[in-house]
Order: C-alpha cells, then structure tokens, then sequence
C-alpha cells in the first residue's frame, strides 16, 4: 500500500542535496559533534518545518519528529545523519531521508495513520570522534556507561562532556532521554549493507534477520625493548612478532568459525626503528550472527595470544573495550519487510548484518526489523561509497510499505 504523496526520488535529492552541503571530493564532512553536523541537522529542521510535526531534541542529543496517530502506541523510524571522517553519502543518512519521506505520506493522509509515528536522527552513531559508538541509540535505551564516557577525548585532546555540552547535551541528565521508548511498540531502519553480498547475488534489496555480536579487545604484548643492532635474533623478547604471530592466527580462527576477526589498529613502543619493540598494542575485533560461535571464538583468541607471547618469550593482557551480543530481528516485523521486499524485486532473499546499526541497540527493548540496499563493491566509510539509483528507489519504496503496515496494524 502506498500513497500518491510518497516520492522515493524525493528522497534521493535529499540525499544529493545533503551530500552537496556536507560532502566534497574527499568525502562526507558529518563527524558528530561538529558545525557541519550540525549543518547536516539544519537541513533536516528545514524539511520538517514544513510538515505539521512536533520537533526536540532529547537529553542524548536525538532529533525526533512526532505525527500524532490515533492512537498513542507509536512506531519509530530513523537512522542518523553523522559520518566517519571522509565518509560516504549514504550510510546513515538513507535511512533519515528515506525516514523523511515516509513521514511526508503520512502527514498527507486527510485522516491521521492508526498509530503515532515518529522519526528520529540519532546522535553519534557512528562513535568516530570519541570511540563510543550508538551513543543516541544506547543513551535511549540505557546501555550507556557515564563513568567511561566521562573520561573519553577525542584526538585533539577535546573532553567527551565538554564537546556534546556545546550540544546541549549533560552526561549527568541523559537518563531522561529514556522516556522516549514509553510509547514505542516498533522500529525499522532503512540502510545501505556496506557489504557485497547483495550485489553478489545481482539484487538490489534483502531482508536483514539480526546484527551480529561483537568482541572488542584491547591487546598489550609486553616483551624487553633492545637495541637492534646489537641483541642476537634467538635471544630477542620481540613483543611485535608476538603480536604478528596472534593477528595471523586470529585471521584463522575467523575463517574456521565462519565469522569475522580484525585486528585494526597496531602501536610499538618505543617506536624507532632501531629498537626491538618492547610493548606492542592492538586491538581485536570479531563479529559472528551466533553467540555460541562468537563465545568459542572468543575463547581460541585468548588461547592463540597466549600461546603467541609465550613462544616469543613475551607476556600479554587483555584490556575491554567493547561488547553486544548477536541482535535476532521480530519475526512479524522481519516478515513485513519481506513481503515488502518480495513485492519490489520479487525475492525474500536474506542475510545478517555484519556492521552495527542503531537497530542493534533498539532491538535489546523493541521489535526491529530492517530493509538493505546494495553497496557497490561492497565499500562503505570511504567517499566510494555507493548505491545504484533504481536500487535505493527500491529500498525506499520496500520500506516505506513495511512501515506502513506497521503504523497501520
């Protein structure tokens, strides 16, 4: 069911016009916290000005634009309009925009939709400047941990309070951004995979089941630092090739549990190319649909780093950053978006995020369900990111006829 006001290529001049403001030949410009998120906000403020919603700002930062229904039980849409740095057009900001337009058919309705409805721009989804990532989305939902957000910088040496507080936004009075789930009986996410699995399989759009869980670690191999030149190879405490024996096991464990295993980030001390590392620092993330397979994943890990550091002679702890579990989508919500898919491109093919999303944190208190589009060559968080127009026309259209039945039932 769809309605005459409802335009997907509506939606995409959002998006183009979105990336005109806030992107450039480097890249999407909308790293939270910054004026030009903040210029991304305006444009959206400038939209929903138009339409006859309610619009605030909640205690975390959230944007949300309500459409009061006939009754008070609401469904809730959105996604976020932040980026990583030199990011894409698409991630995040598909799912506002198309949200957007969703919200436009409904408040053209000449009677008002069944339930209310509700369109949010989460804030920080993406935790590129101070590592928190679904800082909006976790504040709503009450997984935030103020004692470790107080103490976050960002690589300019900016504290996390001080910067969201220019925002208007007090770590201490964040709680009371959790009276926005009262209400709320679901949420649906529109976004681009940011894999290549669809394109694989020459489709356009896919029915999302869940996120998967993810482990984040924090790895300091400590051995002896030395002088390069002068410590004979088979006496070195070589904390570097500990860690160099850990990651390509780690890539193995991955493969042989039919998950993901990263390690991203890689720092030696004291740094200088005439010295044996003494301390090297990585950090390991993994990611599986399962929390069984992500458990015994998890468990081989910290067997491989210590078996790496002992035959190095090296020593190595494990410091946590970050951790949630594998997210299952509601199965009636999951079967509206498949039907909705199945009337746009004639399949009800499915498949699992491997990337985080808003949804992940709502999913923990509400039924969830998103809708996919493809990623050309899979890439994402790059200025090479992409999606084929008639594939977000169908994504769009696909979404906006699962919410519809959701407002509707």
């Amino acid at each position: 069911m769809t309605t005459a006001t409802f335009d997907a290529q509506r939606a995409i001049r959002d998006l183009r016009e979105l990336a005109n403001r806030t992107g450039g030949p480097a890249g999407s410009r909308r790293l939270c916290w910054t004026p030009e998120w903040a210029e991304a906000r305006a444009m959206l403020r400038e939209e929903l000005s138009t339409l006859p919603v309610t619009v605030d700002q909640d205690e975390a930062g959230n944007l949300w634009a309500y459409l009061q229904g006939q009754s008070a039980d609401t469904v809730v849409v959105g996604s976020h309009l932040d980026s990583v740095p030199a990011g894409g057009w698409l991630d995040g900001a598909l799912g506002v925009m198309g949200g957007l337009e969703v919200l436009r058919s409904l408040a053209a309705l000449p009677n008002p939709p069944k339930r209310s409805f509700a369109l949010v721009d989460w804030a920080d989804e993406e935790g590129a400047r101070f590592s928190r990532s679904l800082f909006g989305s976790g504040a709503v939902v009450g997984t935030l941990d103020l004692d470790i957000l107080r103490d976050l910088k960002d690589k300019w040496g900016n504290a996390l309070p001080e910067v969201v507080a220019q925002h208007g936004v007090a770590l201490e009075a964040m709680d009371g951004a959790r009276t926005r789930l009262e209400h709320v009986v679901a949420y649906l996410e529109l976004h681009i995979e940011q894999g290549p699995v669809l394109e694989q399989h020459g489709l356009g759009v896919g029915v999302v089941t869940g996120t998967v869980g993810i482990e984040r670690e924090r790895l300091i191999f400590s051995g002896q630092a030395a002088h390069a030149g002068t410590m004979p190879m088979h006496m070195r405490r070589d904390s570097l090739r500990a860690m160099s024996r850990f990651t390509l096991e780690l890539a193995e464990i991955g493969k042989r549990h039919n998950g993901v295993t990263t390690v991203g980030v890689v720092t030696c001390k004291p740094g200088v190319v005439t010295a044996v590392p003494g301390e090297t620092v990585c950090t390991m993330d993994m990611r599986h649909i399962d929390p069984d397979a992500l458990a015994a994943m998890f468990a081989d890990a910290k067997a491989a780093a210590a078996a790496a550091a002992a035959a190095e002679d090296c020593s190595v702890e494990f410091e946590h950053i970050f951790r949630i579990p594998p997210m299952i989508f509601d199965p009636a919500l999951v079967e509206s978006v498949r039907n909705a898919v199945e009337a746009v491109e004639g399949h009800r093919f499915e498949l699992a995020s491997g990337a985080l999303h808003d949804a992940s944190e709502m999913a923990r208190v509400v039924p969830t369900a998103m809708v996919f589009t493809s990623s050309i060559a899979g890439l994402s968080h790059t200025k090479e990111e992409d999606t084929p127009d008639d594939h977000l026309t169908k994504g769009i259209t696909a979404f906006h006829q699962a919410v519809l039945e959701a407002v509707n039932r």
